[in-house]
């Protein structure tokens, strides 16, 4: 690249925004993305989640599946502008049982929100989810959303994030009451109060916004009582709570925390606004020879997820690749070292859920879905100069087990064709026992609602009608044991030893006394509960295990 170049990169590098939002299922994170879609000018109408034939469902649930039951069960990748800032918004599910794929997006994200029902609090779900931000320092925003209906004491709130999550707290707004007495937020910053008028679902109604000097009119539209009780809040925060340290913020010590109703999208627009202004532009991302600088003019990214079929009429499979710095233009050489193999890059697509449009160029910070002739894996680097490879994207430990039966013999190899697909997506993990025909690989799942989505996704894009028999395993464990340690164990123990598709070997234990005695057992070999462990945290997918 020219010199002039390099600002034109800069400049459009710290444009860009790229962050996932998570929660615990039904805190209202599909509500939030459609509204940040309305306010972005990337949708008309707001869908619901929970749309009925006679409503339009949600933008970011396309899968059919998603409009069966309502729940989003694969990450969205939607791409749209506010003002001067470019978003790119990974809508991740909020349902335990998909937590890998949430998992894989937050290594794409540069920051989180962190969504939390004003009613409920801190909920199972948003504690793992909140782990695996802090594990990796991204930037937290937390929403508390719901506000339109009753709610506990926001000072509550505020203590139970500390203490549960373990992170300080800093609110920008507060609120005035909730449910049928819900009447806006204050803005702490500007000393102002957004009025809560009007309960339109679709489109967003602007906010009142009045001083909170100008008494007199805030008494016409505030009870005393309300505003009182508001502003008590207030003053204990003032005279109690954090200071905003924007290098806490930053280290993903300290969330600054917006209230809310993303349903009547009131609340969102002031913390849409705040949020791109206060969020971080794309950050360096580790690698095998350390940070890789987004503002590097030597192109570089990973792939986070795979998707097939999301256009079934063509057969297709997108790879999802997160830029980390330089410039994507279409026709650029890359490596993938992990195949040692050069490839020409097609033409990068902008997603917004399952549509798409091509780019002429890309940056770094950017989220772009490239064609996939069925050579790339979930954590494959792609690079234009040098030899490195990012930080991979790991598996963890499954904890449900079965195998996958179809009564058609001559379905077989289109069979194993879906299942060989559908795990390089991550869809669910499979095994390989060395003691069974590897016809018959093990699948697993961390949930169960994983195996419900791969059996439609079997019948619906590869025509394969299936049945799956549980197996009776809870936990797996990859070991780096060697070969005649495994044979000791086996001998010692009713563990069962497979091998994952880049061939590392796990153990598979019955249940908890399985796992215990084994440990009793055989002290000396070491068990992991993700493979990051085992290989520095790199996928190696084999695609041949099937080949004939």
């Amino acid at each position: 690249m020219s010199s002039i170049d390099k600002q034109l990169l800069r400049n459009e590098v710290n444009r860009r925004r790229t962050f996932a939002i998570i929660s615990h299922p039904d805190a209202g994170k599909t509500t939030m993305t459609e509204k940040l879609l309305l306010l972005g000018g990337a949708i008309r109408l707001a869908g619901s989640v929970k749309a009925k034939k006679s409503k339009k469902f949600a933008t970011s649930d396309w899968m059919e599946l998603e409009k069966q039951r309502g729940i989003s069960v694969s990450t969205s990748v939607m791409n749209f502008e506010y003002r001067n800032y470019i978003c790119n918004l990974l809508d991740t599910p909020g349902h335990q049982d998909f937590s890998e794929d949430t998992y894989r997006t937050l290594a794409a994200a540069d920051a989180a929100i962190m969504l939390i029902d004003a009613a409920k609090g801190v909920e199972p779900q948003t504690i793992k989810l909140f782990e695996v931000c802090k594990l990796r320092g991204i930037p937290i925003f937390t929403f508390v959303n719901k506000l339109d209906r009753e709610s506990r004491d926001p000072l509550e709130l505020m203590h139970e994030i500390e203490s549960v999550l373990g992170i300080a707290t800093y609110p920008m707004s507060w609120p005035v009451s909730s449910g049928e007495r819900f009447k806006g937020i204050i803005e702490r910053e500007t000393k102002t109060l957004h009025y809560f008028e009007g309960r339109n679902t679709t489109t967003e109604t602007a906010a009142r916004i009045i001083s909170l000097a100008d008494k007199e009119t805030i008494s016409q539209l505030v009870p005393q009582d309300l505003l009182t009780e508001s502003l008590d809040g207030l003053e204990m925060l003032e005279m109690a709570g954090d200071e905003f340290s924007t290098d806490r913020f930053l280290n993903g010590e300290l969330s600054p925390v917006f209230f809310g109703a993303a349903m009547t999208n009131f609340g969102v627009r002031l913390f849409l606004e705040k949020f791109l202004s206060m969020s971080p532009p794309p950050s360096a991302k580790g690698s095998s020879q350390g940070k890789i600088d987004p503002f590097s003019t030597d192109f570089s990214g990973f792939i986070f997820k795979i998707q097939a079929n999301m256009d079934p009429k063509h057969r297709d499979r997108i790879a999802f690749l997160r830029i980390v710095s330089g410039c994507y233009e279409t026709g650029l050489n890359v490596t993938i070292p992990r195949l040692n193999r050069e490839i020409r890059l097609t033409t990068p697509q902008q997603f917004f859920a399952q549509d798409r449009t091509t780019l002429e160029k890309a940056y770094a910070g950017d989220v772009v879905g490239i064609y996939d002739p069925g050579i790339f894996s979930i954590g494959d680097s792609l690079i234009e100069a040098g030899s490195f490879e990012f930080e991979g994207i790991p598996s963890f430990a499954p904890e449900n087990f079965a195998v996958v039966r179809t009564t058609s013999a001559l379905k077989r190899k289109q069979l194993l064709k879906g299942l060989l697909q559908l795990c390089q997506e991550g869809t669910v993990q499979m095994f390989i026992d060395e003691s069974r025909s590897a016809s018959d690989p093990i699948l697993a799942a961390v949930g169960v609602l994983q195996f419900d989505v791969l059996l439609f996704r079997l019948k619906n894009e590869y025509n394969v009608d299936c049945s799956l028999d549980a197996l009776p395993f809870k936990h797996a464990r990859w070991t780096n044991a060697s070969n005649e340690e495994i044979s000791e164990a086996k001998a010692a123990t009713d563990v069962v030893c497979v091998r994952d598709m880049q061939g590392y070997p796990l153990f598979l234990f019955k249940n908890d006394f399985s796992l215990t005695y084994f440990q009793e057992k055989c002290g000396k070999i070491q068990l992991y509960r993700s493979n990051s462990s085992m290989h520095g945290n790199m996928m190696k997918m084999s695609t041949n295990i099937f080949e004939e």
